[in-house]
């Protein structure tokens, strides 16, 4: 074979091979295929949990919601607790990657903490049975409930910390923002609750509710502007 048809063969296999077309290797596939079926398990039993509750979530319901058989369930759990334990953190790390996919940059923890609070909240809205699956893993996996609010406060501490290491909150000691952090997490529990759950659906959260939120996470963590300080008795009077 001519040397330069050979050369044009192998540049024709080489750009096939490189191609979109091909195919992943037959164990990459296999290991793909067992996270999505896995993955869908795990969706399938939010859902299910999310409209019954944790008590009446059966390995049946869930396999049915996932379109898998019962016996598929056992390759990747090994009992319905199992699943639940792991549903939680599942679910949160969902809402965290959701919430890192909206933020958008910011010069000081005020700007990215509007942009996570507001975004925790539109979370709410495509996932409005969140807040279901949350209280009931407080009871019915409390091992799982624990690890996603570990997960949560993890994030807040790293957050805070690096916002402190850059010369913010300079009135508080790193312990402190470990106080801080848990309340920012309650906050968000409460306000939720109060301004948004209702049956079938989650609300917007009204705009007034956030202003207030974001206008105490400045004042209250940065500091009241000089402006707005109290004037002690005497100041400013004319002689």
């Amino acid at each position: 074979m001519p040397a330069r048809k050979e050369r044009m063969m192998e540049t024709k296999l080489a750009e096939k091979t490189a191609g979109a077309g091909v195919k992943a290797p037959r164990g990459r596939r296999r290991i793909e295929k067992s996270e999505q079926t896995r993955e869908a398990l795990l969706q399938a039993a939010a859902e299910v949990v999310g409209e019954k509750g944790f008590a009446n979530a059966s390995i049946t319901l869930i396999t049915q919601k996932a379109g898998v058989g019962q016996g598929t369930f056992y390759n990747y759990f090994n009992s319905r607790q199992e699943i639940l334990d792991e549903l939680m953190p599942a679910v949160g790390r969902n809402l965290l990657a959701y919430v890192k996919g909206k933020l958008t940059g910011g010069h000081s923890f005020a700007e990215l903490e509007e942009q996570q609070f507001r975004a925790f909240f539109s979370f709410l809205q495509i996932a409005p049975k969140f807040f279901r699956i949350l209280n009931e893993a407080y009871l019915f996996s409390p091992e799982g409930h624990d690890a996603h609010m570990k997960n949560v406060f993890d994030n807040y501490m790293r957050f805070l910390l690096r916002s402190h290491a850059s010369g913010e909150f300079p009135g508080y000691e790193p312990r402190e923002l470990e106080v801080i952090a848990q309340i920012l997490m309650a906050a968000r529990d409460y306000l939720a609750v109060n301004y948004t759950h209702e049956e079938g659906g989650a609300p917007k959260l009204p705009d007034f509710v956030a202003d207030t939120y974001m206008k105490f996470v400045r004042y209250g963590l940065e500091g009241v502007p000089p402006q707005a300080q109290p004037k002690k008795r005497g100041e400013g009077r004319k002689e």
